[in-house]
């Protein structure tokens, strides 16, 4: 869920830059296949149904539902359709739509802003924008800013959290999603992903293992109940958590291996804007700025802006959001798109940003009739797509002035991202830029392939109710993909 290398300035070009060299590198070499189906080093066009349907119609995938649409990216000649134009669950891939519509509507360069406001007589007003990027080096510049102004006290500091209306996780999003990292919940403050951490560290068998809480704060607005235990080392790890619905017990149960690394627990915060000013009020202590009371109100003026801190330009944050797939940064996304349209009242700021995407696919070319859209990452399992909804998608945005920065937020096979462990050593690797998507009974991906003796091609692969594990569907997958990567005109 971090920043990876590519977040930096250059990012873009280098990959960019891997991408043209892995592309050119294939054409010299033989590459190794990844499973008997795929031994061939070319496939006539005319041969593609055949070759997919070998892999699809195995007998531990009948009970699966597949839906495949490969596609030339220049035309809308179609190469293999199974199901393209069904509704899908389609994890996330869902954030290709997302984040489509914010490079389109709210530009490559996009930045959101944390700002301070003077209101007078000591009073201070910090207002969130839904930036998921801000961390507590963050805070501190704003707590040197407000040092540099000359202000050593502060009689009441207000948090303004009007900036996204709405609920601060998605209705349709699974409780156990609830208790896990990736669904934090999405405010007008984020801070360091609106996740804390915590360890369990092993002790001598039979014993329950330590709980060192990484920050003393959080560790406050808790009541833990340890129900683990320190096991043998010839015994596995395993450990379960839970949160109960009030959000203030956290139970912990499983087992530890002895002698092992301690046992890292990222879980999401409860409340995102009183997280924000604990950790606020202690920033400000180290800058020996001394705070009063603090609140959370929606709305009211602001005054003078006498402090600042900016995110990473939006072509860095999509990185982080399909590269890593990181559904944080996707709802953030969808709630920024909000501000590029009037919110009726009692409409939240999800609401708002979902009417926004579907009128950017609309422009982009997507047929509206082709996806249900719930939330912006794809968590949710009311979320509908056609594989049709995806290549047209990716072939829009293709077209657009924005597309070399769309594409190079894409994780590349074999090197970077969800992607970095899958298709090493395959006529794939490099050449494939494409979004993952996993959940229970899930697996989907979406891309472009740099076909080497055949015209770049746009695809989409989802598969839905598999009761098989996600790593040998992912395998199936794979071997669609390598398959694409082996066309030729013939």
């Amino acid at each position: 869920m971090r920043f990876n290398a590519f977040n930096k300035p250059l990012g873009l070009l280098l990959l960019f830059l891997s991408i043209q060299i892995a592309f050119s590198s294939r054409v010299a070499k033989a590459q190794t296949q990844i499973a008997p189906t795929t031994t061939t080093k070319s496939i006539c066009s005319a041969q593609l149904g055949t070759a997919i349907d070998a892999v699809i119609n195995r007998p531990l995938f009948s009970r699966a539902r597949w839906g495949i649409l490969v596609q030339p990216l220049a035309t809308a000649q179609t190469l293999y359709n199974r199901d393209a134009q069904k509704y899908f669950t389609p994890a996330s891939n869902a954030k290709l739509l997302t984040t489509a519509a914010a490079l389109q509507q709210l530009g490559s360069n996009f930045r959101f802003r944390t700002s301070i406001y003077d209101n007078g007589n000591g009073v201070l007003r910090v207002v969130g924008r839904g930036d998921p990027s801000l961390n507590d080096t963050q805070l501190q510049d704003l707590a040197k800013q407000l040092k540099q102004k000359g202000i050593i006290q502060i009689k009441q500091l207000i948090a303004d959290d009007s900036y996204i209306q709405g609920d601060i996780v998605n209705p349709t999003w699974q409780w156990e999603d609830l208790q896990s990292d990736y669904g934090a919940p999405v405010s007008s403050f984020i801070l360091n992903q609106n996740v804390f951490s915590l360890k369990l560290v092993p002790q001598t068998v039979g014993k329950v293992p330590q709980v060192v809480w990484t920050d003393i704060n959080e560790a406050k607005q808790w009541r833990t109940i340890n129900q683990s235990i320190t096991v043998e080392k010839n015994q596995p790890t395993n450990i379960n958590f839970t949160r109960d619905l009030s959000g203030t017990v956290l139970r912990i149960q499983g087992q530890l291996t002895a002698n092992s690394e301690p046992y890292l627990l990222n879980l999401p915060i409860v409340d995102p804007n009183y997280y924000f000013l604990r950790h606020f009020r202690n920033t400000l202590a180290t800058e020996k700025i001394t705070l009063g009371q603090t609140f959370v109100l929606t709305g009211g003026a602001n005054q003078q802006e006498i402090a600042a801190v900016e995110s990473p330009p939006l072509s860095e944050l999509l990185l982080e959001t399909n590269v890593n797939s990181n559904n944080l940064y996707a709802e953030a996304l969808l709630r920024a798109l909000a501000v590029r349209k009037p919110r009726v009242q009692n409409q939240t700021s999800a609401d708002v940003g979902l009417e926004v995407v579907k009128a950017s696919l609309t422009q982009l070319g997507v047929d509206p009739a082709n996806y249900i859209l719930v939330d912006g990452s794809g968590l949710s399992r009311r979320y509908l797509a056609t594989p049709e909804a995806f290549v047209q998608t990716l072939r829009g945005i293709a077209r657009t002035p924005a597309a070399f920065v769309y594409r190079a937020s894409l994780p590349v096979a074999g090197k970077s991202g969800t992607l970095k462990n899958r298709f090493r050593n395959t006529p794939a690797e490099g050449i494939v830029q494409a979004k993952t998507g996993t959940m229970t009974g899930v697996v989907s991906l979406s891309g472009y392939v740099n076909a080497l003796r055949y015209e770049p091609l746009v695809f989409s692969i989802i598969v839905n109710q598999s009761e098989q594990p996600a790593t040998v569907v992912r395998q199936a997958i794979d071997e669609i993909v390598v398959l694409l990567t082996q066309l030729q005109r013939c």
